[in-house]
């Protein structure tokens, strides 16, 4: 996953159109995508050491080659209903504010590129009580709508300094 993730159309003017790379991963049958440079790595569910006095949809900390990483449930954080781990349940390794955190996904799908003016702007309303800011856009992907996110904006700056200082 070295590959540049925007990539410049044409001459490199403002408004030109941007190729852009981004891995899609399924959570409770709906389709998210996250831009490629943020993921580090993909893995399998390895054992999660749970954390006491942390937010509900922290699962726990891993040790990843010697780093202590927070663990994200996703399902948790968008509130969804939660279901067991199977086979394809990964942990998606991202670049969040500046550290690595864990992100609990049901299944990753593909790298998906696609053309920045395909991407169409998110809807202004907003269901549930979840702040959606870190909604940058919607994309048809082969008849289903695919949600693309901006981890770094998916969190407030007190979880972002908590979740820099766990791995400390």
């Amino acid at each position: 996953m070295s590959t540049t993730a925007l990539v410049k159309s044409g001459d490199g003017t403002t408004g030109g159109d941007q190729l852009i790379q981004l891995v899609s991963f399924m959570l409770s049958n709906e389709e998210y995508g996250v831009e490629v440079l943020k993921v580090r790595e993909i893995i399998r569910m390895p054992g999660i050491t749970k954390m006491p006095n942390t937010p509900h949809y922290v699962e726990g900390i891993i040790n990843l080659r010697g780093k202590v990483i927070p663990i994200i449930s996703m399902r948790k954080r968008f509130g969804l209903s939660e279901s067991d781990y199977d086979s394809h349940t990964r942990i998606m390794v991202m670049d969040v504010a500046g550290g690595l955190t864990g992100f609990i996904v049901d299944a990753v799908s593909e790298v998906i590129r696609i053309h920045s003016s395909e991407i169409q702007p998110p809807p202004t309303m907003v269901s549930g009580n979840i702040d959606q800011e870190f909604i940058t856009g919607v994309f048809n992907h082969t008849d289903r709508l695919l949600i693309i996110m901006d981890v770094d904006r998916m969190f407030s700056p007190q979880e972002r300094e908590y979740f820099g200082s766990a791995g400390e």
